[in-house]
């Protein structure tokens, strides 16, 4: 993927404003750009680089100026994430056989913390979009791959991912959903709860009990949307767009559409979506601690700015550091998940509960530090805290990533 543009440090805010003159907040973090010591590049290959400018460019200029509208309407901003998926970032870790970008998982996470500073929910459907096109092209045949993939990989079709169930979140491995084999088909009946992008895709990868009891016993189907038997629920209200619809299976299936079968769950969870969890946690951290460092510098009480008050500045400090970690601790847990490391489970379980608390801290406390503006809506760092809060319960609470990495230090010794 070649740069577009020249990158635009820092996060434009588009609609949001300062109280009631809707202008542009915070101008200035574009203009001084970001300080070294937090700068997401450093560190990155040349061509790390230059689609980590794409991404942030495409962040800046097309997510940005649209996050509140897409956030107050719940709008599922289809277009603009065809305009992402023509940068390469529909398929960004499927094989280029099938339209993908053929991507690391590092080159992943960079890109999704970019996109994330633009517009966290967006960029958290796109995660999992790109894991249901990654699974098929994974564990599908050459068939599957072909007709699935590319269509995934340019966003002309957009992927669901059906883990959860109204009575299995944390402990997906115990769920319902079951797949019965008759002929030709797999006759598919149970309920699928809080479905990312549910009734607004196109492909529904449905984790479902084949088996025993237990994860042995879980495989996996696609299905598409149309099929008699598929229905939706009421869209929930909630703190973050995009997030959560009900989705109920009574369908029959083709045989052939089963492409993950008896693979070992243990975890109760998919491993591998913990690092873009985490990425697009990293995006929101990063985004709010320059906005708080802009607050610091034009807000003043007592006098004089905030940003001479030692006690902000110590905040400041925390929030830095906190976000550097971060990003050192995601980026090695990718790197592990990328080669299939023995510790890449336990890493990228690290990664999702020490990044996904520790950036919902560094915004929480970005917003503390904006006072009673950052309650307002015009502010973006309000959405910032409700967007990632939810990063510390799906894809598996942060209790469970504690389970999964106590057990694999209690097992190892």
């Amino acid at each position: 993927m070649a740069a577009t543009r020249a990158l635009v440090r820092g996060v434009r805010l588009g609609s949001y404003s300062i109280g009631r003159s809707r202008s542009l907040i915070f101008n200035s973090v574009q203009r001084r750009g970001i300080a070294a010591c937090v700068d997401p590049s450093i560190g990155l290959t040349d061509e790390q680089k230059e689609f980590q400018k794409v991404a942030f460019d495409f962040a800046a200029n097309e997510m940005a100026p649209h996050m509140a509208e897409w956030d107050q309407k719940e709008m599922f901003p289809v277009e603009a994430m065809r305009k992402a998926a023509q940068l390469g970032f529909g398929g960004i870790y499927v094989n280029p056989d099938v339209g993908g970008s053929g991507l690391s998982r590092l080159d992943t996470s960079i890109i999704f913390e970019a996109l994330s500073t633009g517009c966290v929910s967006t960029t958290a459907y796109i995660s999992i979009h790109n894991m249901c096109a990654w699974m098929i092209d994974t564990f599908g045949n050459n068939e599957q791959r072909e007709k699935f993939c590319p269509d995934l990989c340019s966003m002309q079709k957009f992927a669901s991912y059906c883990l959860t169930e109204p009575g299995s979140g944390s402990d997906a491995a115990s769920l319902l959903t079951s797949a019965k084999l008759q002929g030709d088909h797999y006759i598919l009946n149970g309920t699928k709860a809080f479905i990312s992008g549910g009734g607004d895709t196109d492909v529904y990868v449905v984790m479902c009990r084949t088996g025993g009891k237990g994860p042995k016993g879980i495989s996996c189907l696609v299905v598409e949307k149309g099929t008699p038997g598929l229905s939706f629920g009421k869209k929930e209200k909630k703190v973050m767009n995009i997030f959560g619809i009900r989705v109920l299976f009574r369908t029959g299936t083709p045989w052939s559409a089963i492409f993950l079968k008896d693979r070992n769950f243990s975890t109760g969870v998919n491993a591998s979506s913990f690092v873009p969890t985490a990425s697009c946690s990293l995006g929101a951290a990063h985004a709010s601690v320059l906005l708080a460092r802009d607050h610091m510098c034009v807000r003043k009480q007592f006098g004089e700015t905030l940003s001479n008050s030692q006690f902000l500045q110590f905040k400041l400090a925390e929030m830095a550091t906190k976000l550097v970690a971060s990003r050192l601790l995601v980026r090695q847990a990718a790197v592990a998940l990328q080669e299939g490391r023995p510790d890449a489970v336990s890493l990228c379980s690290m990664a999702k509960l020490f990044v996904t608390d520790e950036c919902f801290s560094i915004c929480n406390q970005a917003l503390q530090i904006h006072g009673g503006y950052g309650y307002l809506k015009d502010y973006a760092v309000q959405q910032y805290v409700r967007d990632i809060r939810v990063h510390q319960i799906l894809e598996g609470t942060n209790e469970v990533m504690r389970m999964i990495i106590a057990r694999s230090l209690l097992t190892e010794s």
